[in-house]
């Protein structure tokens, strides 16, 4: 074998230094603690950065259809308060009516694949699970309707134009059992709370018969409807908001509101991660150390 000389005609030790490398581990061993590895950072980054949440009801159409699944980040609001116009998952309270009928697993493989489906972030929502879009905050005057049917947040008036498609009917007198009209009371949101509403006006049980939302109760923010791949799309805050008057009492000009997705940053930890892993990898530090041979 021939072996690299250095101007001396001597053997290079740092060539032969680097010419040595460490076993590699067969596949059959490396690929199951690969998988542990992929199925630890999966459960990390439901826990606290992401997670997948599927759509259960029409509530929320034409935004969100039913068996679409939203990416929620988990992160933002400990960083921030919500804002109005923003899509979040939350949890709700006893006045709250479960949007979904909940089914106990049947045998061991139904149960092991639910609890599989939860630990990544796959899993079906629980009867407490609600994702509606932020229309009030701490202190706001929420209303409607105006002589044009629309909602009033501070006396603004919202052009829903963008994400509301069926709306409640106007003739329907207010129902504090259920959410079917479009005209409620004026509603001073409590401190601490949130007044929330679905984009089906229609069909939505919200804020209007329901009540108010703890703001501690909030999950996160859903940002981007990642499944189907036919409607992939980000879920932006409407410009109505930006006009929108701060409460009174407030003080200052109301915050800006800017329409971005908002949640593109956390993407970048997981992928970060997935490359630190490959980049620690045996087979990827060979196969580099080879390239980098002459």
């Amino acid at each position: 074998m021939a072996q690299a000389l250095d101007d001396s005609g001597a053997v290079d030790p740092w060539r032969r230094r680097t010419r040595r490398t460490k076993p590699q581990m067969p596949l059959w061993q490396e690929l199951p603690l690969l998988l542990v590895v992929a199925f630890c950072l999966a459960v990390l980054i439901r826990t606290f950065l992401l997670q997948a949440f599927f759509i259960p009801s029409g509530s929320m159409e034409d935004t969100l259809l039913v068996n679409d699944r939203v990416l929620v980040n988990k992160v933002v609001y400990t960083m921030r308060d919500p804002e109005r116009g923003e899509v979040v998952v939350f949890r709700g309270t006893d006045q709250w009516v479960p949007q979904v009928d909940t089914q106990p697993p049947t045998g061991f493989a139904d149960k092991l694949g639910r609890t599989i489906g939860d630990l990544v972030g796959a899993g079906r929502p629980g009867e407490k699970d609600f994702i509606k879009r932020v229309i009030g905050l701490p202190g706001d005057r929420v209303s409607c309707c105006d002589d044009q049917g629309r909602v009033l947040v501070n006396g603004t008036p919202l052009d829903e134009s963008a994400y509301v498609l069926r709306d409640s009917p106007l003739d329907l007198p207010p129902n504090p059992e259920e959410c079917r009209s479009r005209r409620f009371e004026e509603i001073v949101v409590p401190p601490g709370q949130m007044f929330v509403l679905g984009d089906h006006r229609l069909v939505s049980q919200d804020a209007r018969c329901q009540g108010s939302v703890p703001i501690d109760n909030v999950v996160g923010r859903a940002f981007a409807v990642v499944w189907p791949s036919s409607r992939w799309h980000s879920l932006p805050v409407p410009e109505t908001f930006a006009g929108v008057a701060p409460p009174a009492g407030a003080g200052g000009a109301a915050p800006p509101v800017r329409p971005t997705p908002d949640g593109g940053v956390v993407l970048i930890l997981p992928i970060a991660a997935t490359l630190t892993v490959l980049a620690r990898s045996g087979r990827w530090s060979s196969t580099r150390q080879r390239r980098l041979l002459p």
